[in-house]
């Protein structure tokens, strides 16, 4: 068993507080008492909250279900942290959120969406990396159990992610043996992203590649001339050494 990360139940949960804060932060946005740098860092401050519970609340289900992993990939299946949306309508979305594995933990719909998100993308914009008992990809056999996750401090498990086909569907996946791009990531906070990490700490992380940052504002600008993949130059490769480091899985093959 894993020890449990929230052993007591308050009046004022972790959820009312989080739901609070991002109140406070769009009250003062819409009074105009904060310039576009403090509603740049308001929104990112938010959005380190939202990525902070649902890792926390990934955790809960691991030690609730005897270290396994919920399953990290956007599927029909009941059993996936957030389920396949019947359509792209925010309501659709919002029940495929309601109706995931993980949601009992969350108990909100506001937390899986960064308030960045001004509504023309999907509601979901984090999404889990597919070696956390995810989607299956190249290069890595998932992990299906906490214990199965080496230095969990190292390993992120949810990103900030954009799928230009609409919805978050699968996992975050990258190519870790070959260093190579698959999947965008949002960038919004000023070419950072939110990453939660398998021990439950959070980090923002800065972008330093001039052809990630490209490729992922393009994702997001003009997806319909997007392409998945892409291999970073060899003069640019400090993004994806850092992304292939911290990639969970339980192998790599």
């Amino acid at each position: 068993m894993m020890n449990r990360i929230v052993t007591t139940k308050t009046a004022f949960s972790r959820t009312d507080l989080i739901v609070s804060l991002g109140c406070v932060v769009f009250l003062l946005m819409n009074l105009g008492l904060i310039g576009k740098s403090g509603r740049i860092r308001a929104k990112q401050m938010v959005c380190r909250a939202n990525v902070k519970y649902l890792t926390h609340a990934w955790l809960m289900f691991a030690d609730d279900h005897d270290g396994q992993l919920v399953g990290g990939a956007v599927t029909n299946n009941s059993a996936s942290w957030v389920v396949r949306p019947a359509s792209g309508s925010i309501q659709a979305q919002k029940d495929a959120i309601r109706n995931g594995a993980l949601f009992p933990y969350v108990k909100t719909t506001g937390l899986y969406c960064c308030p960045t998100n001004n509504g023309s993308y999907s509601f979901c914009t984090y999404s889990i990396a597919g070696g956390a008992n995810g989607e299956q990809w190249i290069g890595y056999t998932q992990a299906a159990k906490y214990s199965e996750l080496k230095k969990p401090s190292t390993r992120y498990i949810f990103v900030e992610g954009i799928d230009p086909r609409g919805f978050n569907i699968g996992s975050w996946v990258m190519d870790v043996p070959s260093k190579r791009w698959v999947d965008p990531l949002l960038i919004w906070h000023n070419n950072r992203t939110t990453l939660g990490f398998a021990d439950g700490h959070v980090e923002t992380h800065r972008w330093v590649d001039k052809s990630l940052i490209d490729w992922c504002s393009l994702a997001i600008e003009d997806p319909h001339s997007f392409s998945f993949y892409m291999t970073p130059p060899p003069d640019e490769r400090e993004d994806i050494e850092f992304m292939a480091r911290g990639f969970p899985y339980k192998s790599l093959r």
